[in-house]
């Protein structure tokens, strides 16, 4: 198997700062490229149904939210990570496409409700087999046991990230 360059950089700063334990790197620098990486590669069949970054996400958050389907922006927001700014422009783009409608929300009349059209559903149903089988394919190196365990090292990281406990070595 082929060195890395993750490994070859790790080897250089051991070799020119042997006083620093550059091996973080070894994780995070891997995290980064693995990122970019699937990114680059999960993105091809929401560009192929002409949706931009994010559309699919939004989306997604209507489609599992579950009958009506439909969110207030701030919902939105909160659910994707984005500013209810990211979350406006995204879904105008989606709006005129047809795939979500706004609604006057019938709880508060001076909020809107953001909802998947019919279209949007038959879109988002499409799109999420697409999109798992594509997750599928890429973790194909992965047996179920490797996968199972790398998922819970990240959650323990994105754990000990977000304040949680801290990771220990187990």
């Amino acid at each position: 198997m082929p060195e890395d360059p993750i490994t070859a950089i790790v080897e250089q700063w051991h070799r020119e700062r042997p006083d620093l334990d550059v091996t973080p790197m070894l994780v995070t620098s891997r995290l980064f490229r693995l990122a970019d990486d699937l990114d680059q590669r999960l993105r091809p069949p929401f560009a192929a149904a002409g949706l931009g970054n994010g559309d699919f996400d939004v989306l997604a958050a209507l489609r599992r939210s579950g009958e009506p389907y439909a969110l207030s922006a701030g919902d939105l927001s909160r659910t994707v990570l984005v500013t209810t700014g990211a979350i406006t422009k995204r879904v105008d783009r989606l709006e005129s496409r047809g795939l979500v409608v706004r609604t006057v929300s019938e709880a508060d009349s001076r909020s809107r409700l953001i909802t998947l059209t019919p279209e949007g559903v038959t879109l988002t149903d499409e799109l999420i087999a697409a999109h798992l089988d594509n997750q599928r394919r890429l973790l194909a190196g992965l047996g179920a046991r490797d996968r199972d365990h790398l998922a819970a090292l990240l959650a323990r990281l994105a754990d000990s990230l977000s304040g949680g406990s801290p990771a220990s070595d187990a």
